[in-house]
C-alpha cells in the first residue's frame, strides 16, 4: 500500500505541477515561436519570409513594421490589419520591453502575440503562438525523488555593494549580471559558498552546477529561488531546482551560473533533463 504523502511532499509535488503547467500554458515557453532580433530603424512583421520580424504562416502577410531608433521602439500596424496593443484595438505603440513591470503586449487573432524583449543590452520581438503543437506534446517532466538530504540552513551575506559578473549565456557570449551576495552551508561537514541575486521580495535566485552536470541535469546549470531571507537565515532546499526554459525552447535566452558557483557534489534533487 502506497504511503501517503507527508505535507512537505505535497508542497514539492504541488511545485512540480506548476513547473509543467508554466511550460504548456497559453503563452508559456512552449507557445514560444520565434524570437528576431531587430536592426536599427525599421523591421518589418509578418508571415512573408523577407519581414525582418517572421510570423507563423497563418497571419498577415505583413502586419506591421518594428521600428527601432535611438533604443526607442515602435510598432505601427499595417493599413486594413486588426491588432491589440494590451487588449484594445491600436494603430501603433510605443513598445515597452519584458524587463518592464507592464510591457507591451501586441497580439492577433488572440492566438498570437509578440512583446519587446531585451538582452544583454540588444532588442528583440519574441512571439508566442498558442495553436503551436509543442504546447500539446510535453511528456511529463522528470524528477530526483524527494531528498531531505539536500535541504540546508545557510547564512545569507550581503556584498557591500552589488557587483556585474560575466556569465555564459545561451549563445555562449559571456554577460553581465547582478551578484547581490552569497550563501553559506555545510553539506557532509564541508562549507560551501554560492553567489546569488536578491530579488524584491527578498528570495534568493541561485544559478548553479553541480556533478550531476553533463549527466543527470541540464549542462549549463540549474535554477533555483529560495523562499525570503529572515534575520540573514536561509533554507536552501535543491528539491525546488528546475532547469531554465532554454532547456525547452531555443526562443528562451538564459543566462547560467557563474564559473564559481559549480558545486564539487552530486546534488540528486530536483529536476531532471531528458536531453
Amino acid at each position: 500500500m502506497a504511503t501517503k504523502p507527508t505535507k512537505y511532499e505535497n508542497e514539492i509535488l504541488q511545485w512540480r505541477a506548476k513547473k509543467y503547467d508554466d511550460l504548456v500554458r497559453e503563452n508559456g515557453w512552449l507557445a514560444l515561436a520565434g524570437l528576431h532580433w531587430l536592426n536599427e530603424g525599421r523591421n518589418l512583421v509578418g508571415s512573408n519570409p523577407m519581414c525582418e520580424v517572421v510570423l507563423p504562416e497563418r497571419a498577415p502577410t505583413f502586419i506591421g513594421v518594428a521600428e527601432l531608433k535611438n533604443r526607442v521602439a515602435r510598432f505601427i500596424a499595417a493599413e486594413g490589419v486588426r491588432v491589440k496593443v494590451n487588449g484594445r484595438l491600436a494603430q501603433k505603440a510605443i513598445l515597452r520591453s519584458s524587463r518592464d513591470a507592464k510591457p507591451t503586449f501586441i497580439t492577433w487573432n488572440e492566438t498570437l502575440r509578440l512583446v519587446l524583449h531585451e538582452h544583454a543590452g540588444n532588442y528583440a520581438i519574441r512571439i508566442w503562438d498558442n495553436e503551436r503543437m509543442d504546447r500539446f506534446a510535453l511528456p511529463p517532466l522528470k524528477w530526483f525523488p524527494i531528498n531531505k538530504k539536500f535541504r540546508f540552513p545557510a547564512r545569507y551575506t550581503r556584498y557591500p555593494a552589488s557587483q556585474q559578473l560575466p556569465h555564459e549565456d545561451t549563445f555562449g557570449d559571456f554577460v553581465d549580471d547582478r551578484i547581490d551576495g552569497f550563501v553559506t552551508f555545510k553539506f557532509d561537514g564541508v562549507k560551501y559558498k554560492l553567489d546569488v541575486t536578491e530579488t524584491k521580495s527578498h528570495t534568493l535566485f541561485i544559478k548553479f552546477r553541480d556533478e550531476t552536470s553533463n549527466k543527470e541535469t541540464y549542462p549549463p546549470s540549474r535554477y533555483y529561488y529560495t523562499e525570503p531571507v529572515k534575520n540573514g537565515r536561509v533554507m536552501l532546499d535543491f528539491n525546488y531546482a528546475y532547469s531554465p526554459p532554454c532547456a525547452f525552447t531555443e526562443y528562451a535566452t538564459c543566462i547560467f551560473a557563474p564559473p564559481r558557483n559549480k558545486l564539487p557534489f552530486r546534488v540528486e534533487a530536483g529536476e531532471m533533463y531528458r536531453g
